[in-house]
């Protein structure tokens, strides 16, 4: 797909479709009030007669021009003007994409609003333009014979002659590189466990750091054993798929700077093991290693963008199976650091594939930790299915982790960690028990990761809800949705590259 900036007078644009985002109740903006001006009124007229009010993500088509060389033009709501924001905006943009990437070979241009909200900047607008129209061109029909949707073959972004135009296409390719990585974090999440699985993901590792430039290395399981990732190990014995651990590298500074470390947890697929999941709580466990795919996907952007930070991606990566070397409730096992853990729940495996990942990265000399899983249905109870939960030991790591998501345009929301809740925790047989009660559980699978990170500043985000969408809605594909990727490269993006 071409993508670039241009400050060319939307009247000589030639594309298939003009897309031009309106607050609610406010009034045109001069480049839209000459375009209104040629098009004899009729976009004022829509507003007049309340057939598009600006309200958020909604849309209204404007076919058959000939005033004008593009001759489709779609009006997309932005919601207030006062209030919107990357996510709003993001929302919109999405919803405009979805419904104009119906046909191939499509040329878009979109023009980027002038808004009350002068905190946003031009640069910040033409990349999360482009990020969205990117990812909200791609479907996730990977396997139907007549695909739904077609990414843009050119798209254009559209500002005033007094944009800065290089600082303006330096911020549609950053649009670009998040929403390919994004897309790629979504497609490994669509594809099923037959496609999917350890060795599989590990492939699609290497194959990305040879395309990209990043180092890999993937530890089998004879080198697991040797790492003494005893943990992560019970979990894959029940499946005929060995374990892999993937890692990929990016040294964009002196090897003396600190080290980020990220941590996705790679089940690549679910199926409870011995505390069986029953079918409707199974059938989109293909999405539980959708905090590898976070991490896949933000390591090819930072290498892409060439980010002057030293950043590692490790990605723990099994499946939860039934056979009958399954792990088994009561089973005590030893991970990395020692701490011995019994198992009362084979379905709360993620913190386990964690405990061990997590322990590794401290180990190899992580400074700052970010941790990424699908871990608990109590987060999604807690805060819904468009809300990151996030957990820390460090206050001020955190809010530069929170800060990174609200500069992206991902919602996340902090929970507590109190002591009382690693109480749960404690077994009369090892260290720790897999689960506490029923209440605060996804507050008791941070506590137990807490166990891994030794003194290290640490981040763990419960992605269980915004990870996977169950369907189809106007703003948003069904099934991955990438969710994080884009924090994680502003995490990166702000990190220091000294000590």
């Amino acid at each position: 797909m071409g993508t670039q900036f241009t400050n060319e007078s939307i009247s000589s644009l030639s594309a298939d479709w003009l897309v031009i985002g309106l607050a609610e109740s406010a009034p045109l903006s001069t480049t839209v009030a000459q375009l209104d001006e040629t098009l004899n009124g009729l976009i004022s007229r829509l507003i007049e007669s309340e057939d598009f009010t600006g309200k958020l993500a909604t849309t209204a088509s404007l076919l058959g021009l000939t005033e004008i060389k593009t001759p489709r033009v779609l009006l997309v709501g932005l919601g207030p003007d006062a209030e919107v924001s990357l996510a709003s905006l993001e929302k919109a943009m999405m919803t405009a994409a979805r419904t104009i990437s119906t046909k191939q070979n499509t040329t878009a241009a979109v023009l980027i609003p002038e808004l009350e909200n002068k905190s946003l900047s031009t640069e910040q607008l033409s990349s999360v333009l482009t990020s969205a129209m990117t990812v909200g061109s791609v479907g996730q029909d990977l396997y139907r014979q007549e695909a739904a949707r077609f990414p843009f073959q050119d798209l254009l972004i559209v500002g005033t002659e007094a944009a800065d135009q290089s600082a303006c296409q330096q911020a549609v390719e950053r649009g670009r590189i998040l929403g390919d990585s994004v897309n790629l974090a979504r497609e490994v999440v669509n594809r099923p466990a037959a496609d999917i699985y350890p060795v599989s993901f590990a492939n699609r590792v290497e194959d990305v750091s040879k395309e990209y430039g990043l180092e890999s290395e993937i530890l089998d399981e004879n080198q697991l054993k040797q790492e003494k990732m005893g943990s992560m190990l019970a979990v894959a014995q029940g499946s005929d798929q060995p374990p892999r651990l993937a890692i990929l590298k990016h040294t964009g500074a002196d090897p003396s700077a600190p080290t980020l470390a990220f941590v996705g947890k790679g089940v690549t697929f679910d199926s409870g093991g011995l505390s069986l999941k029953p079918s409707d709580g199974m059938k989109t466990m293909k999405c539980d290693m959708g905090g590898a795919a976070a991490v896949l996907g933000a390591m090819t952007a930072i290498a892409r963008l060439k980010l002057p930070v030293n950043v590692i991606g490790y990605m723990g990566l099994v499946e939860n199976m039934v056979n009958g070397s399954s792990y088994k409730l009561g089973d005590v096992l030893t991970a990395r650091n020692g701490k011995t853990i019994e198992v009362l729940n084979t379905d709360a495996e993620g913190r386990l594939v964690l405990a061990d990942v997590l322990a590794l990265a401290v180990d190899r000399g992580a400074s700052n930790i970010i941790d990424l899983a699908t871990l608990t249905g109590a987060c999604v109870v807690a805060l819904g299915e468009e809300v990151t939960g996030v957990f820390s030991n460090n206050t001020d790591w955190s809010k530069a982790v929170q800060n990174a998501a609200k500069n992206s345009g991902e919602d996340v929301w902090e929970m507590p960690m109190f002591p009382q809740f690693g109480e749960q925790l404690k077994s009369d047989v090892a260290d720790l028990k897999n689960i506490g009660t029923r209440w605060g559980g996804a507050i008791t699978a941070a506590k137990f990761l807490e166990n891994f990170i030794s003194e290290t500043p640490w981040v763990h985000l419960d992605i269980a809800g915004p990870a996977f969408a169950a369907a189809n809605l106007p703003h948003r594909e069904g099934g991955g949705t990438g969710c994080m990727v884009k924090t994680l490269v502003e995490v990166a993006g702000q990190y220091p590259t000294s000590k």
